[in-house]
């Protein structure tokens, strides 16, 4: 690396990251709910106290750096309201600050950078999405339920294998990320042998939805994103000289009704997005599965006399311990969300972990209960039109993947040394190490 891209990067960093997290540590000492909040997040328990710290607020509570929802209907009326902007921009504006910030820009693509669906609003919004969704469509997905299943069972088999070796086996590396890793893979036509680089990729870039990281962190992040983006300007490439049957093809070919594609740009962004996000968040949501089921014996008992609940059971995962706990909006226009007036320029956090467990919405919120009646009502997949598009695709790999693992292995058994992701956004196991017991046989 160049001294000018090392400054560069260094500069991101402090306007990024060390500044903010210095802010957030010092406002949490002085007692302000949102940077105590931030500050928590990374624990191996959610920070109920604090939910509730700011659901009691009212419709917002008001913190230091942002207003803070933990209300389901407030969470729903902010995602949808074309007053506020996806994504949170430090160090932006007009400026010493703002020009610093723009003369440091990553030339580099990430999910909070434009052209990312994640961050642009429409009319690029509705453009892109549709495009993607003719590619990525329900009917799409209904197609991948076999073959999910046929990588599913190839993964068990080679649990199997380790258990009869009486290994202890780390349930992340060898079955959660994996499942989720080669489905989309397959999807988007990346080669056998170029799967395991890309999951490393995805580890490597997941905490660039945080604020606050370590240089270190920072850096791993940004040599991931880098390493990323060489890769997948090689693999679009290949893809315009070799096209498949994958949707990454349909992509590459896909046009608007007025017969217009995606920039090379839009095309990248795109494409960066639906392969990361469509494994990283879940992996998390098989992780957090498997560990709610283990611990509550009684609720997949359940599932076992009664199996047609496992689509609900997804759900009830992904309410009670969400892939991802919250995320932000700007406001581009003074406006009113539940009747609070905001100013225009404000920055407004949706915890979606918390609306999730909205007692005015979800009768005993805190219960695990897979056959809860509402259980998709829940926000983690967010709402309004930045709902993820992935949200079918990871549906069916949750029920998929956590249904054939238990009956497979009805008395798995994890092991201590579980250890939480070190992300604030992303919510997660990093290692989930278990024992693959052999199923009962009742006696005679």
């Amino acid at each position: 690396m160049n001294p000018q891209h090392h400054l560069k990067r260094a500069v991101r960093w402090t306007l990024g990251h060390a500044v903010p997290r210095t802010a957030i540590a010092s406002a949490a000492r002085r007692g302000d709910v949102h940077s105590r909040l931030l500050v928590a997040s990374t624990g191996a328990d959610l920070p109920l106290e604090i939910f509730d710290e700011v659901r009691a607020s009212g419709s917002f509570a008001r913190a230091k750096f942002a207003f803070v929802t933990a209300r389901q209907p407030v969470v729903r009326e902010l995602l949808s309201s074309a007053d506020v902007r996806a994504g949170v921009e430090f160090g932006a504006g007009s400026g010493p600050l703002g020009r610093l910030a723009s003369w440091s820009a990553p030339t580099v693509l990430g999910p909070l950078n434009t052209p990312s669906l994640l961050v642009i609003e429409p009319p690029d919004h509705t453009r892109m999405r549709k495009l993607v969704t003719r590619v990525f469509s329900a009917r799409a997905v209904a197609g991948l339920r076999e073959r999910t299943e046929q990588i599913a069972d190839e993964l068990l088999d080679a649990l199997e294998r380790r258990r009869a070796a009486g290994e202890v086996v780390d349930l992340v590396e060898a079955y959660c990320a994996l499942l989720p890793v080669t489905v989309i893979a397959e999807v988007l036509g990346v080669p056998e042998h170029e799967r395991e680089r890309v999951l490393h990729y995805g580890t490597g870039a997941a905490p660039s939805l945080d604020l606050g990281l370590s240089w270190r962190r920072f850096q791993t992040v940004e040599d991931s994103l880098a390493a990323f983006d060489t890769w997948l300007d090689a693999h679009i490439e290949l893809k315009r000289r070799e096209p498949g049957e994958d949707l990454l093809t349909q992509l590459v070919a896909a046009r608007d009704d007025d017969g217009v594609a995606l920039t090379d740009r839009e095309l990248k962004a795109t494409a960066g997005l639906v392969l990361a996000a469509g494994f990283e968040t879940t992996v998390n949501l098989l992780g957090n599965g498997i560990a709610l089921l283990h611990d509550h014996p009684d609720q997949l008992a359940l599932l076992r006399a009664q199996p047609e609940h496992w689509t609900t059971a997804v759900d009830e995962v992904l309410r009670l311990d969400p892939p991802v706990l919250m995320t932000g909006r700007t406001v581009v226009r003074d406006t009113e969300v539940a009747g609070t007036p905001i100013r225009r320029g404000s920055v407004v956090t949706a915890l979606l972990a918390a609306a999730n467990r909205d007692p005015e919405v979800f009768e005993d919120p805190d219960a695990f209960r897979v056959d809860r009646a509402n259980a998709g009502d829940h926000v983690s997949f967010s709402a309004g039109r930045h709902y993820c598009l992935g949200a079918a695709l990871a549906r069916m790999e949750g029920e998929v993947g956590l249904q054939r693992l238990f009956d497979r292995f009805p008395d798995l058994r994890l092991e201590p040394g579980a250890v939480r992701r070190p992300t604030r956004i992303l919510r997660g196991f990093d290692v989930l190490p278990a024992r693959i017991e052999p199923a009962r046989v009742p006696a005679p």
